[in-house]
């Protein structure tokens, strides 16, 4: 299709301040581009999203069964679980060929990596689910052909990746890493300095050049013309660099994400682009732009603020964060999640809570078997960037905990995440209530490997299989949080959320309303082990039906006992 003249017009404006006096030529470019995908899914679905939105965070190799390719075997257990009832989506991290980072040093981007599957098996998932893709885009493998080429000195590849000179000033630069900005290849033009923001593996792309970024263009239309719902923009924050600069969050980035946004818009109305940036609230949420930039965001404060909560039986601070949270403008919302393929961002924590708060929680994490994994300062100091745990272990404690009470206090936790506003995200562990896989990080010596377990099939069931195993009580509970989340539209992602005080440090409290239908749900929850009880007189409304606990009635106007790590989705009807 043809792009239309507004789009072509915007998409001008925007390219003019990274290409000055090309962005004609350059429009042209991805224009042409365009025009091979003119036949993009259209989704019609009112609206972008509603409560029926969960996405699972999975690996490809999540689940391996003998005589099935591992994209196949995944398929089958959710399917067996039930989950395809309470799952609206499946983000596969990267499925590409790569050579580290467990996926996120891409060697090739339009192929599925052999060792899980092809892209049948991932066209087969659309049976039941919608999709979600990764784009890597800051960044490459060294392995893969496009940086061969650019060894080699072969046009165009030899403008793709960004020298830069040992002697510049780089002091400034972000860091997310405790590793070398550069690293030193051998190339046919002799040595060469090439920036590694995260690895020496992992070569970072030069969207200077206007042929990367029409690469990466073609690479996004080939995800969604694959299936992909919403595709998450890795590492974005890092994406442009300027010598003498700090190389995060720079206009030019932000110019990039809006052209894509321009672009999607056009050609494939309702896919939704993800930003992942892992870094203070008000850095985060920038990506919504004006509402045109990504329409959703990583909510990545919630997930230490709400350790922090539990692991201390205080929720004030994580009230006060709540109640400041500005909702999302029309179009746009948050991807709420407390675990992922990564660890749990202590940045995210900045100008929320004092340093010593940040360290006791860092202690906390290593008593329970995490590791704490850190980035380089302008200054040349380290310090903690992110706490590798599971979260399961996380709400644990150091000498072990009551089964039923370790459940307990886990699905608490899951149960905040699934009512806020916005769309949840929940890694597999979560649903299976995974503890800290010591074995992977021995063997590979790599903090987050403590995180990526991998299971065979009959290994997972008979975990499953054991009634009286915290595992078996997490994934339960989680399966029948999901099918009772889905079906409240109060947790549409537009619908409101206002925080309430109960009078309670140890209480979460916030009432989510819906307008049409029109329904209230009181999200309450004890972050501590000892009983709580508030009064809900001061309420609007009077709840008399815990969605979490059917057997529950409340008489209203009165007081409720909340037991230690309770959750409860208060109603009136």
């Amino acid at each position: 299709m043809t792009l239309s003249s507004t789009t072509r017009t915007e998409m001008e404006q925007l390219l003019a301040p990274l290409y000055p006096g090309r962005e004609a030529e350059v429009a042209d470019s991805i224009a042409e581009l365009a025009d091979h995908y003119a036949d993009l899914p259209v989704r019609s679905a009112p609206g972008l999203w509603n409560e029926q939105d969960a996405v699972l965070i999975t690996y490809g190799d999540q689940v391996r069964r003998e005589g099935q390719s591992p994209l196949s075997a995944q398929q089958e257990f959710l399917i067996d679980a039930g989950l395809d009832r309470a799952l609206s989506t499946v983000h596969f991290l990267p499925f590409c060929p790569y050579s580290s980072d467990d996926g996120f040093s891409v060697i090739d981007y339009r192929q599925i990596d052999p060792n899980l599957g092809d892209w049948d098996d991932v066209e087969n998932y659309r049976e039941q689910f919608d999709l979600m893709f990764d784009l890597v885009l800051n960044h490459c493998s060294q392995h893969s052909q496009w940086f061969q080429d650019y060894l080699a000195g072969t046009s165009p590849y030899d403008g793709y990746f960004i020298e830069a000179d040992p002697a510049d000033d780089l002091s400034g630069v972000t860091r997310p890493r405790s590793l070398p900005l550069l690293t030193k290849f051998e190339t046919s033009r002799g040595d060469k300095h090439i920036w590694t923001t995260f690895s020496d593996d992992q070569v970072d792309l030069n969207f200077a050049n206007p042929a990367v970024l029409r690469e990466m263009l073609d690479v996004l239309l080939f995800y969604i013309q694959r299936g992909a719902r919403i595709i998450r923009l890795d590492a974005i924050a890092y994406l442009w660099k300027t010598i003498g600069a700090s190389c995060i969050h720079l206009p030019q980035t932000h110019a990039v994400v809006k052209l894509m946004r321009t672009l999607v818009d056009e050609l494939a109305p309702g896919t939704i682009l993800l930003t992942e940036t892992n870094v203070p609230h008000q850095e985060n949420v920038s990506y919504f732009g004006d509402g045109d930039e990504a329409q959703m965001v990583y909510q990545f404060s919630l997930s230490p603020l709400l350790l922090d909560a539990f692991l201390t039986g205080d929720a004030g601070t994580l009230m006060r964060w709540l109640t400041d949270l500005e909702p999302p403008r029309p179009g746009t919302t948050y991807f709420n999640f407390t675990a992922s393929h990564d660890g749990i961002g202590v940045r995210p924590l900045e100008g929320i809570v004092p340093p010593e708060r940040v360290q006791s929680l860092v202690e906390a994490v290593e008593q329970r078997g995490g590791r704490v994994s850190t980035k380089r300062n302008p200054d040349g100091s380290d310090s903690p960037y992110e706490l590798n745990i599971t979260y399961f272990s996380a709400l644990g404690e150091p000498d072990g905990l009551d089964p039923e009470l370790h459940a307990r206090k886990f699905l608490a936790s899951q149960a905040i995440m699934l009512s806020l506003q916005g769309i949840p995200g929940i890694y597999f562990h979560s649903i299976v209530g995974t503890a800290n896989d010591q074995a992977g990080v021995e063997q590979t010596g790599r903090a987050r490997s403590i995180n990526r377990r991998k299971f065979d099939r009959q290994e997972l069931d008979d975990i499953l299989a054991n009634e009286n195993s915290a595992q078996r009580q997490v994934f339960d509970g989680y399966r029948r949080m999901l099918l009772m989340r889905i079906a409240q539209p109060a947790f549409h992602p537009d619908a409101s959320q206002q925080v309430v005080d109960v009078g309670h440090s140890a209480v979460v409290a916030y009432v989510r309303r819906s307008g049409d239908p029109e329904q209230t749900v009181l999200v309450l929850a004890n972050v501590s082990g000892e009983t709580c009880q508030v009064d809900l007189s001061s309420l609007d409304f009077q709840p008399t039906t815990d969605l979490l606990n059917a057997e529950a009635e409340f008489a209203g106007g009165g007081p409720v006992t909340l037991a230690p790590f309770q959750a409860c989705w208060l109603t009136a009807h």
